[in-house]
């Protein structure tokens, strides 16, 4: 190489680096397709946050015909938005006496669409006897018009088949009081013995609450509610000396965090 054509490279070469070094970094981090700053590459590679919540949604005396009683319904959940580890637990206690339901769910819940997810776990019946464990299968979300819905179906260690449905809506009254009317089906696909329960529709459940909420996380509420025993299962009800049909007043609160 002649020393002209050495000293037109150089200089092209020099002409070349000046020009890049004149570049802004941002654009010459998009150039080479590296993150802009450290703060954007931190935002890029940042995961979904996990949150955790825990919601007595009902904790109630319920005065009753016969023995009174405590009800519990419990919620909770930690994760993301996509999925999420869900726990459930409800049950009943008469005041005087012992606990007559306690049922606990632990499910992995994913988000389907927008407003449903899907769940499946286990679920374990403490009471009645014999003690029970079930698969779960099911999905929950917000229909429209707002109504929360839970369908599950279960599916027990002996076989059995059942299935509920749960649905509740929240009715502002003012920006404090709130009506809710839930309602509640389960149907059985076989006769349990043990359980005392038929084929069929087995049960319903209607609820009407009214809360006032002091603030949003708490909120004392009093209302009616009623169950009835339905088809077989209120056969073996009545030859066991009970009424098919229960009516309640209830006093209680819901609060979560």
């Amino acid at each position: 190489m002649t020393k002209t054509s050495l000293r037109t490279a150089t200089l092209a070469a020099g002409s070349v680096l000046l020009a890049l070094s004149a570049v802004p970094p941002r654009v010459a981090a998009q150039v080479h397709g590296e993150p802009r700053d450290a703060d954007q590459a931190e935002e890029f590679h940042e995961e979904p946050p996990i949150l955790a919540t825990l919601l007595i949604d009902r904790l109630e005396h319920r005065w009753r015909d016969g023995e009174n009683s405590i009800d519990w319904e419990v919620q909770g959940w930690i994760g993301g938005d996509t999925n999420k580890a869900w726990f459930n637990a409800e049950g009943s206690k008469a005041v005087d006496g012992e606990v007559e339901e306690a049922e606990f769910q632990l499910l992995y819940s994913r988000m389907t669409s927008e407003f449903w997810d899907f769940q499946a776990g286990i679920r374990h019946d403490v009471r009645p006897r014999p003690q029970t464990t079930y698969g779960v299968v099911g999905f929950q979300g917000v229909a429209p018009y707002f109504f929360d819905v839970t369908a599950q179906l279960f599916l027990s260690e002996d076989g059995d088949l059942s299935a509920r449905l749960e649905a509740e809506y929240d009715l502002l009254i003012t920006q404090k009081l709130v009506l809710q009317p839930v309602a509640e089906v389960n149907v059985s696909a076989q006769r349990v013995r043990e359980l005392h329960v038929g084929p069929g529709f087995n049960d319903v459940e209607l609820g009407l609450r009214l809360r006032y909420e002091v603030v949003r996380e708490f909120a004392p509420y009093v209302g009616v509610n009623w169950e009835r025993k339905l088809g077989e299962t209120a056969d073996i009800a009545r030859d066991h000396g009970e009424d098919p049909s229960d009516l309640s007043f209830v006093t209680g609160v819901r609060f979560w965090f």
